[in-house]
């Protein structure tokens, strides 16, 4: 087993593709010595990644990613880790979540049926996608029906082809009821991908500066999406302003070229980045 981890990966519970027992087995497979599945806004996977992880010695953060609006910024994601996801409040506010996703993607594979109507071929259906889907239907989810039908040639041709124009959109969580939700529940909350907010560096400072004070305790440093420039400024300004960092390759199974544990193959994200969240969540 080596050192490494992979603390931001995603399930057929939420936009992956995998099973949780799959993603343990792969982690245990790659010799990664913890993950994190941080599907979004559910939690309902991670039982079955923990008793998983046990059955073959690997080490399970549970974790969530909320989908979060700021200020003018949409579909923000914010990563909670160790929160107690068995609470009652949080599961219900999450339901309400699972229950607006599912009418979400009704309303898509709707959307998407008209277009197939318009080029003359035979709809799709909801539970033909939910089959696939361990917790709310998905967009990925979708996008393998559409495969499987001949309708597109591969993930990305079905998000270009139907589902970004057929697009419903979704609801997010205020930052600040994120935030004190993974507080109360005694989590760690870690803003994940930081430069997708904005590739203006002022403007990312700014906002980083902001989120501290209403108590953001880290950032995603290493990720799909930073440069080895941004890598190097997001974890310069962890240290210089008491954050902690930490890294994962955001694997949901469908992204071409983008593996568990290594990223585009360039993450290697070390178990200092676990000691740190747990130091974190210690002191609250």
């Amino acid at each position: 087993m080596s050192n490494l981890v992979d603390l931001h990966i995603h399930s057929n519970y939420s936009d992956g593709v995998r099973t949780p027992a799959e993603l343990a087995e792969m982690a245990c497979r790659l010799g990664l010595k913890a993950i994190a599945l941080a599907d979004h806004d559910t939690v309902d996977g991670t039982d079955e990644l923990l008793a998983a992880g046990k059955a073959c010695g690997l080490e399970v953060l549970p974790s969530i990613e909320f989908s979060v609006a700021y200020q003018g910024y949409r579909d923000v994601h914010l990563l909670g880790y160790y929160l107690d996801y068995h609470d009652a409040g949080l599961q219900e506010t999450l339901k309400e979540f699972r229950d607006r996703r599912e009418r979400r993607g009704e309303a898509i594979v709707e959307r998407i049926n008209e277009k197939l109507g318009w080029e003359k071929r035979e709809p799709i259906s909801c539970e033909e996608a939910a089959a696939l889907a361990g917790g709310a239907l998905g967009r990925p989810h979708i996008a393998q029906v559409l495969m499987a039908k001949g309708y597109a040639q591969d993930m990305q041709d079905a998000f270009v082809r139907y589902l970004i124009p057929c697009d419903v959109p979704k609801r997010y969580f205020p930052m600040e009821e994120a935030l004190s939700t993974i507080h109360r529940l005694g989590g760690v909350a870690v803003l994940a991908h930081p430069t997708t907010v904005t590739q203006e560096r002022g403007v990312l400072t700014a906002i980083l500066d902001a989120l501290i004070v209403l108590g953001l305790d880290g950032v995603e440093a290493y990720n799909n999406v930073c440069t080895e420039q941004d890598s190097a400024y997001l974890k310069a300004y962890a240290d210089k302003m008491g954050l902690i960092w930490t890294g994962g390759s955001d694997y949901h199974g469908i992204e071409e070229g983008i593996d568990m544990g290594s990223g585009r193959g360039n993450l290697a994200i070390p178990y200092s980045c676990v000691e740190s969240i747990k130091r974190a969540r210690d002191r609250k």
